[in-house]
């Protein structure tokens, strides 16, 4: 019951992000949990001097289940989900996994609205590594 409960959940995320129109701007709670300033991206998805750009790394966690895990992987094309994992962001071992992405993709902004909207998501913070 609670298995199919999820996956319910799971679906209405994802009809209620595919719903959205592309370049179009959440509201204040999704965007707080969006942790670092879009605005220093341009239209590529990249960061910094002209002779030095970069993408932006970021992480996020989900519960440890298949379909969580993809919903978000259909949702985000570039994530690296590392089970066992922390991060920085401090996801609960063994509960949820770690999620890893870039900005350098085509509608970079799009996407993570659309993570931001899902109710799972507590916040995405950028990732530096080191």
């Amino acid at each position: 019951m609670i298995r199919i409960a999820s996956l319910l959940i799971v679906s209405f995320s994802i009809l209620a992000c595919s719903s959205q129109k592309l370049n179009n701007v959440p509201n204040e709670r999704v965007l707080s949990k969006i942790q670092f300033d879009l605005n220093q991206l341009d239209e590529e998805g990249l960061a910094g001097p002209e002779d030095g750009k970069v993408a932006l790394h970021y992480e996020f966690c989900v519960p440890n289940t298949t379909a969580y895990i993809q919903a978000v992987q259909k949702i985000d094309p570039s994530l690296q989900i590392q089970a066992g994992s922390t991060g920085r962001i401090g996801c609960l071992r063994g509960k949820e996994v770690l999620c890893r992405g870039n900005t350098h993709q085509p509608n970079y902004r799009d996407i993570l609205y659309q993570l931001a909207s899902l109710e799972y998501i507590e916040k995405i913070q950028q990732t530096f590594f080191e």
